[in-house]
């Protein structure tokens, strides 16, 4: 699955990293824009699966409801870091790791990408 592909970002994503995805020419919708503040978890994971984006999140409590997707063979993408990288990390080195994935010709053959971000 080479090239881009339409990114559903949770709340927890930073502004500057969908705002450098955007410039960068990602097709980006980010939960807060659409459903606002404190929308929980489930809802927008159901809805970027439904509108067939991949959803992006740091937040740990996304990854039992993927696993449980997984286990009921519900079709979802994810990709996942850790918060705590990206506060380590410049931000040209995250929207840079977007890119290296959209060129990964089997990219999601699992449907959970952690994101590669430099040690």
């Amino acid at each position: 699955m080479a090239g881009r592909f339409p990114l559903f970002t949770d709340e927890n994503i930073d502004g500057p990293i969908i705002q450098g995805l955007r410039h960068r020419g990602w097709d980006v919708q980010h939960a807060e824009e659409e459903f606002g503040e404190k929308t929980k978890d489930t809802p927008i994971f159901e809805h970027a699966a439904k509108q067939e984006r991949v959803f992006v999140s740091t937040d740990h409590d996304i990854l039992p409801i993927a696993k449980k997707w997984i286990q009921e063979g519900r079709p979802f993408r994810l990709i996942w870091w850790e918060q705590m990288e990206t506060q380590r990390i410049l931000l040209p080195v995250v929207l840079d790791a977007f890119d290296v994935l959209a060129a990964k010709p089997n990219a999601f053959a699992y449907p959970i990408e952690f994101l590669k971000l430099p040690k």
